[in-house]
């Protein structure tokens, strides 16, 4: 695995735990306020859940919930067709049209119709800094995508001769569907924070 990749998945991970273990804390002071502990207390604790969960957000889809996710590191792969709906640049962190598509901050964002084997087609937006296979002149794409969990997709930066005369062939599908999206990342860590909020309430309770 990629070093830097490896680093990464630490940092998140550590990133999480620390945000488990402050919603906890803080669901925790918010309960505990509210039925038995000083008022103040909900008082901190909300804001600061508040503060965790839009962090959270903002960590796990920086680009709006309509952007795909990429592929696992080392899962399964498979190619195929897209239509290009439309190509913009946008704000690498809030996702909003720039005129600058030179900027260092912009990215393009591909809007695209992935028509999958097997699978319902789906519309989805990727982005990336390059203009991959120019898409910008171009009505046809071939992607990447995971065929476990379809929303993670990127665009091929060189996919194969084949593909590519597959794509520039294919006509756009008559359904598209929205892709289901998994459970978000950010949900898993707010249950865990509940959870440990509600270990920790019992504790209070049986020590108090």
């Amino acid at each position: 695995m990629n070093p830097s990749v490896s680093s990464l998945r630490m940092l998140f991970s550590s990133l999480r735990l620390v945000a488990v273990l402050l919603i906890g804390l803080s669901v925790a002071a918010m309960v505990h306020g509210a039925l038995d502990g000083p008022r103040w207390l909900p008082l901190i604790g909300a804001p600061v859940t508040a503060v965790i969960l839009t962090l959270l957000g903002d960590m796990a889809d920086p680009m709006g919930t309509n952007s795909a996710m990429r592929p696992r590191s080392g899962g399964p792969r498979a190619f195929a067709p897209a239509v290009v709906n439309g190509v913009r640049t946008v704000d690498k962190k809030t996702g909003r049209p720039v005129r600058d598509g030179r900027s260092v901050n912009s990215v393009f964002a591909f809007d695209l119709t992935v028509m999958p084997d097997g699978l319902p087609a789906y519309r989805i937006r990727i982005c990336h800094p390059l203009d991959l296979q120019g898409l910008l002149h171009k009505s046809r794409a071939v992607v990447e995508y995971d065929p476990e969990q379809p929303w993670r997709v990127v665009v091929a930066a060189d996919p194969p001769r084949v593909w590519l005369a597959r794509a520039n062939a294919a006509a756009p599908p008559a359904v598209v569907k929205e892709p289901s999206s998994g459970i978000p990342s950010g949900l898993w860590t707010l249950l865990m924070g509940v959870g440990l909020a509600a270990v920790l309430l019992v504790l209070v309770r049986v020590l108090g």
